[in-house]
């Protein structure tokens, strides 16, 4: 078995999930609808390893998207894998909807950070065993910095009370 890693590197304005799922000829239009019907101002790119077929099938309401999930997809090569780029949402506001999907298997990642992709080959193929997912941490949080996350929460719409 060989290991290697592929960098995931995003805009600032794009979000990112990395994840695997089966049925691809008809799982990558689902994951796009339910994304798209998810957030009402929502771009995205869906690409989706097949792998009976051996092909990157693409689906989505944005081009560069697309092209863009397309591209890492096919470069990374793993069947069932799926890259998605979004737009416009975050997230945590689309997860429970994408695991509802019933194609969908794992989740690898969901980050707007940019990411290394490790992905695991033998003669079958490849298969993403992991992703990294921004630094590593540096400290607890104090006080300060909770009042802070907070803030920022308030800000982007998210309130505790």
């Amino acid at each position: 078995m060989d290991l290697e890693k592929t960098s995931m590197d995003l805009n600032k304005e794009e979000e990112c999930i990395i994840g695997e799922g089966n049925f691809s000829i008809k799982t990558v239009d689902d994951i796009a609808r339910v994304l798209m019907t998810s957030a009402s101002e929502i771009k995205v790119g869906v690409a989706m390893n097949d792998a009976g077929m051996r092909i990157t099938r693409v689906s989505g309401n944005d081009e560069e998207l697309k092209q863009k999930s397309a591209e890492k997809a096919h470069e990374i090569g793993a069947g069932h894998a799926f890259i998605i780029l979004i737009k416009g949402a975050f997230p945590v506001n689309i997860l429970n909807d994408l695991m509802n999907v019933h194609g969908v298997c794992t989740i690898h990642a969901a980050s707007a950070n940019d990411m290394k992709i490790l992905l695991a080959e033998t003669d079958q193929g490849k298969s993403i065993i992991g992703v990294v997912d921004g630094q590593d941490s540096t400290g607890i949080e104090d006080e300060d910095t909770v009042k802070e996350r907070r803030k920022t929460l308030k800000n982007i719409g998210y309130h505790l009370g």
